[in-house]
């Protein structure tokens, strides 16, 4: 292989998230309604039915299909597929920050006005009910934050004489 070879592919890639080809990947929408003029945040309970994170409070969204388009089209076809609402009602979408989370997952959100918040009609299957909270009792109240330590365990036949420090290595531990 020449230099220029390799220049070439570096110029060529795009870059991604190292090992990101392994996580799962999700799409939320962080649905916005109008009601008595004042802006509310969409929130669900997801059905005591569902095999992961029953009982939960969500945004609604999902898994990335391999036929879903962009991972916008996921947030869109999920908030319509669980609040029962034309994929039209959904409005004025915009990215937000996405999040890789130490469990493997990507997830992709964007906010989004439901226009016709009066249609909604939340799947059953998928959905307990769904409330809302003002905007403006968010942006007042500070919330409750509460931290979860990571330990790590390294496994039983870790080579500890290959790294510096052997057993007494001091691991960065990571909070969440």
């Amino acid at each position: 292989m020449k230099i220029n070879q390799v220049v070439s592919k570096l110029r060529t890639g795009t870059p991604t998230i190292l090992g990101s080809e392994d996580f799962y990947k999700f799409s939320i929408l962080l649905p916005l309604l109008e009601i008595n003029d004042e802006i509310h945040i969409l929130f669900e309970v997801r059905s005591q039915q569902l095999r992961r994170q029953p009982g939960e409070i969500c945004f609604p969204g999902g898994k990335v299909d391999l036929s879903d388009k962009t991972y916008l089209h996921t947030a869109i076809r999920e908030t319509s597929e669980e609040l029962g609402i034309e994929e039209q009602s959904i409005e004025h979408v915009s990215p937000l920050d996405y999040i890789v989370s130490p469990f493997g997952m990507m997830i992709f959100p964007f906010v989004g006005v439901i226009s016709n918040p009066g249609l909604i009609s939340p799947n059953p299957s998928e959905v307990e009910e769904v409330f809302t909270v003002p905007l403006s009792y968010l942006l007042q109240t500070e919330p409750d934050t509460y931290q979860i330590e990571f330990k790590l365990q390294p496994e039983q036949n870790f080579p500890y004489e290959l790294i510096v420090g052997g057993e007494n290595y001091r691991w960065q531990v990571r909070r969440m």
